[in-house]
């Protein structure tokens, strides 16, 4: 599933085409992704311009001239494409239509964006602006990792008394929104945390250093192109490479990079999820 700095890269590929443009005409193909789409969608697309482009977590915000906002989420194969931009931001003509377009918009300067998902595990909905942050998918979201409110202060309050292992708490997106499996492995490696470690039994002073190592990961996945683990793609069609660079997502049984560590990264289970990390660099 996409984490944050795929969904903000896609975000970004998204905006020229996007903001500021007329949804001319939007099909909606099938009634439902994961859960039913909002009433006469389609309907209450076509005509509206997107004010402005955004992303909270994981999930893409289309703010819309009528006063709705549009929730994309990706869920496990979703993806976005552009094609046709008359303003040369893309050079991919219109493809010919494919079976699990869900969703495409027409926009007004001439670029078609296409919702694919063969899985349909991803999210659309429709909410008031006014009221976005109180849509059942945001409410209950920490504060995002790149913004003022995510703070060593925030992290160690968090983290106080917490008896479960670091990767889990980081993992809780009720502390921070957006973060994922890959970059939580990839921020404790950095910050020299084993995902062993209960939450709050780490000291203050470690806590509060892996926020600006949390933000750097990011920084740079989100520089990079995202990753493009399985289905995900940019809004143009390429493919991110971040993953080319993990330090330990995915580096079982390889060297360390750490300069002058002899050991090999290790994989372990927890919650049913793949933890990698390097069991001598990280305490």
């Amino acid at each position: 599933m996409p984490e944050l700095p795929e969904v903000e890269t896609v975000r970004r590929g998204l905006s020229p085409a996007m903001e500021g443009v007329v949804i001319e005409k939007a099909d909606v193909n099938r009634p439902d992704l994961r859960w039913p789409f909002p009433d006469r969608m389609a309907e209450r697309l076509t005509g509206q311009r997107v004010d402005r482009l955004r992303r909270r977590s994981k999930y893409i915000l289309a703010d819309l001239s009528g006063g709705e906002t549009l929730l994309i989420h990706l869920g496990m194969s979703g993806r976005m494409t552009v094609s046709g931009d008359p303003l040369g931001q893309f050079v991919h003509e219109h493809p010919a239509p494919e079976k699990h377009d869900h969703v495409v918009f027409h926009m007004a300067n001439g670029a078609r964006v296409t919702f694919n998902d063969p899985r349909r595990f991803g999210v659309m909905d429709l909410m008031p602006t006014a009221t976005a942050e109180a849509h059942k998918l945001l409410a209950v979201l920490g504060p995002e990792p790149l913004g003022n409110d995510f703070h060593e202060q925030h992290l160690i309050e968090s983290f106080r008394g917490r008896n479960t292992p670091v990767k889990s708490a980081l993992l809780d997106q009720g502390i921070v929104a957006g973060l994922g499996n890959i970059y939580v492995c990839e921020a404790l490696y950095r910050a020299g945390i084993t995902p062993r470690r209960k939450a709050g039994q780490i000291s203050a002073k470690r806590v509060a250093a892996l926020v600006p190592v949390i933000r750097q990961v990011l920084q740079d996945a989100i520089e990079a192109g995202g990753s493009s683990l399985r289905d995900f793609r940019q809004a143009d069609g390429e493919l991110g490479y971040f993953q080319h660079r993990f330090d330990v997502y995915g580096r079982e049984g390889e060297a360390c990079r750490t300069p002058g560590c002899s050991g090999a990264i290790q994989r372990i289970t927890q919650s049913g999820r793949s933890s990698f990390y390097c069991a001598q660099c990280q305490r």
